[in-house]
């Protein structure tokens, strides 16, 4: 059993260093927290930046601090103070983190930044190969690393990556604005498991997938090449018990043991015990949306006058990033508007914000929840909100009352607190009404559903949910490879191959020998294609047939003077050896005439559809329209369709982004087993990429070597990648 490696932007220990020694001291936030039970023991290594850029460690410290890591399973990634700008507090905070949420005015695209940011993820991706094997499981954290995944992926095929994103993934129109978008989706996509907060962000990141790349997306699952992603959600919890202990522990405090903080909060509750204490903790940040909270409260005071003197918000803003422009701003709007608040409302004996710029320690935190009887939070955009969850676990005789912001992640678990928009003032002050005028049997009963949910699904569940999800994903793949069409399979076929004197092979043109294109008269064969068709065509012992769904005056234009046997229009239509072509099944085309208006319609109504018509089938092709809406039209002509043509010997084919209608006494199987029995052959084989080729691997003998392009569901044998491994798996059958 290989080893775990974590790697996040932080290590989760904080460097401290006095009269040249080193001190190590494990850091308390949420995810330090929630990997304990991953990283523990020898058999887990963190990967991480210090804190500490270059310039601030001393070389003789250098070993010293590696020491003190390592007894913590920890390894550091060196940053100059350069990268930490360009990377950190470059990219990460003035790029992704304003775009992602849904700060678009904010976001800064600098090519400066995306190249140090490329190179940073670099350095981190180094970091892992140097102590990496194949059999360990690797989890990247985060929006600063999403190039990782695959800068690993490239070096280390068969390892184990997931990668977890802790802020919200916007959706598509947000996210089709950053230059690099391409680059990002396919860093993420090197892993085998990507996780999110809640189902809105993965159903975004998979639209993105599908439309920015094109790729196959099959309910949660994304097919890249011979790679298969899960993505999937996992909403973070907390250590639970924690902060559970540690209320009950301060309500057990004497007096004498009580903080100072808390001592002034029971004299104000003392002075008069029906006023309500609000809580408001965030960090300074602009998703917090903390000055829109300042112009609700005020909104409030001004709505119901009968609470002044009666309400205090406590606000506790703790510093971020504060040397990023936009965080300077917003500390200076928030003074402002605290100041000026304050002034206008204020009495005697009244102030109706005390306000907070600063970190507090633990226990304080617990003096706040415990003391406030409600927690008003209400950011504009967040990818969880654990201060949610927290304060619910601290109300152990479970009063109090939450107010949550619907933009938050927790919001999708919290549906038993009071949920606003935090735009819609009239709503927010109407929710602080209430919850100031919350019975308490109503309170102790959405609490105590709370509290279930959150001690049940905490902090270790969300992380082992992820791992056991990784391990079971890694062991799918590990399943589907046995049919991969492997260097050791060929041999054994290959031998086979050799020794038939008779051979028979059915090769699919599009998706197969040829990739797609947008428009299909221009997927056309290259000088390389040719040559190998001929190749095996003048093999002898072989027969080789094109098999289609193809009209047949563009393969007479393509391949006719090659003399290459064909099938097209999936088995109406035969040429053999140059001949013209002349018909295989004797079909009809008067149906033509009431469908076509019905596939004219669905062109009209989906901009980038084209219909392409055939002798004896019409097609709807979709391949050029946006992937979301195409398949839901593709859906919809289908059962619109069925209906129609109901049992008037017509069957529908849904290939690779089309819709065909065609004869039902014609398909790819039938064609094949037909020529089949017209000679003896002692090695088959058939090739193809979509469903119309499910018919040649259904119908022809068990012993035929069937082959799917993709890794899509088939009664093939095997599979192969792509169509460059479908050229060299032929080239090979060449050189035999």
């Amino acid at each position: 059993m290989g080893k775990t490696i974590i790697i996040s932007n932080r290590l989760p220990v904080q460097l401290q260093i006095s009269n040249g020694d080193i001190t190590a001291i494990p850091s308390v936030g949420g995810l330090a927290t929630g990997m304990k039970s991953v990283h523990s023991g020898g058999d887990s290594l963190w990967i991480g930046w210090s804190g500490l850029t270059e310039e601030e460690i001393p070389k003789e410290l250098e070993s010293k601090i590696d020491a003190a890591l390592a007894e913590h399973n920890s390894s550091k990634v060196k940053l100059t103070e350069e990268e930490v700008d360009g990377f950190y507090y470059g990219f990460s905070n003035r790029t992704i983190w304003p775009l992602f949420h849904y700060f678009l005015e904010y976001s800064e695209f600098q090519l400066d930044y995306w190249n140090t940011y490329k190179e940073v993820n670099q350095k981190f991706a180094d970091a892992i190969l140097a102590n990496t094997e194949d059999d360990d499981t690797i989890w990247v954290h985060d929006y600063q690393l999403m190039l990782v995944p695959q800068m690993v992926r490239k070096e280390r095929p068969d390892v184990s990556i997931g990668f977890f994103l802790h802020i919200p993934f916007p959706s598509f129109e947000i996210f089709r604005t950053l230059p690099w978008r391409e680059e990002l989706l396919e860093g993420v996509l090197g892993s085998d498991l990507i996780g999110f907060h809640t189902y809105d962000y993965e159903r975004h990141f998979l639209s993105s997938v599908r439309r920015l790349l094109g790729l196959e997306v099959s309910f949660n699952d994304i097919t890249m090449g011979d790679h298969v992603i899960k993505v999937d959600s996992f909403p973070m919890g907390i250590d639970y018990k924690k902060f559970s202990d540690a209320a009950k522990i301060h309500y057990n405090k004497s007096k004498d043991e009580q903080s100072e903080l808390q001592q002034r909060l029971n004299t104000h509750q003392e002075t008069d015990p029906d006023a309500k204490f609000i809580l408001s903790i965030d960090r300074l940040d602009y998703s917090k949306g903390i000055a829109k909270r300042l112009n609700a409260f005020e909104y409030f005071l001004n709505k119901y006058p009968q609470y002044k003197e009666k309400v205090r918000l406590i606000i506790l803003a703790v510093p971020s990033r504060s040397n990023v422009p936009q965080y300077q701003l917003l500390k200076r709007e928030i003074d402002e508007l605290v100041g000026r608040i304050n002034g206008e409302f204020s009495t005697v004996s009244w102030t109706p914000i005390w306000y907070f710029y600063r970190s507090m320690p633990f226990e304080n935190l617990i003096d706040l929840y415990t003391s406030s009887d409600i927690a008003w939070l209400t950011p504009l955009r967040d990818g969880m909100n654990l201060v949610a969850k927290e304060y619910i676990a601290t109300r152990t005789d479970q009063t109090g009352v939450l107010i949550l912001s619907e933009m938050a992640g927790s919001a999708n678990e919290m549906n038993e607190s009071l949920l606003v928009n935090p735009n819609n003032f009239e709503q927010t002050a109407d929710a602080l009404n209430e919850a100031i005028n919350m019975p308490v049997e109503e309170q102790k009963a959405r609490n105590s559903i709370l509290q279930k949910r959150l001690a049940r699904y905490n902090v270790e569940k969300w992380a082992n949910d992820f791992m056991t999800s990784l391990k079971s994903q890694k062991e799918r793949e590990a399943a589907n490879v046995s049919h991969k069409l492997t260097d050791k399979i060929f041999e054994s076929l290959s031998e086979k191959y050799t020794k038939a004197k008779k051979r028979l092979l059915f090769l699919d043109y599009d998706g197969t020998l040829a990739g797609f294109h947008n428009d299909p008269q221009k997927a056309s064969p290259d000088e390389q294609l040719y040559k190998l068709l001929d190749k095996l065509n003048s093999q002898p012992g072989t027969v080789l047939y094109l098999i289609s769904g193809r009209d047949k005056d563009t393969f007479t234009k393509w391949f006719l003077p090659k003399k290459y046997n064909m099938i097209v229009e999936h088995g109406v239509w035969i040429s053999q050896e140059g001949e013209p072509f002349r018909m295989l099944e004797n079909v009809k085309n008067d149906w033509m005439e009431h469908v076509r208006p019905v596939l004219e319609s669905f062109v009209d109504r989906t901009p980038g559809s084209f219909i392409e018509e055939k002798n004896y089938s019409l097609a709807w092709h979709y391949r050029n329209t946006d992937p979301d809406f195409g398949e839901k039209r593709a859906m919809e002509l289908s059962e619109t369709l069925t209906s129609l043509i109901g049992t008037d010997d017509l069957s529908l084919l849904n290939g690779n982004k089309v819709v065909e209608v065609k004869s039902s006494n014609v398909n790819k199987g039938r064609a094949s087993t037909r020529i089949l029995g017209e000679d003896e052959y002692d090695f088959v084989f058939a090739i193809g990429d979509d469903w119309t080729d499910e018919f040649m691997f259904q119908e022809l003998p068990e012993s035929t070597v069937t082959v799917k392009v993709g890794r899509q569901q088939t009664s093939a044998r095997f599979y192969v990648e792509n169509t460059l491994k479908v050229r060299d798996l032929l080239q090979k059958f060449a050189k035999l």
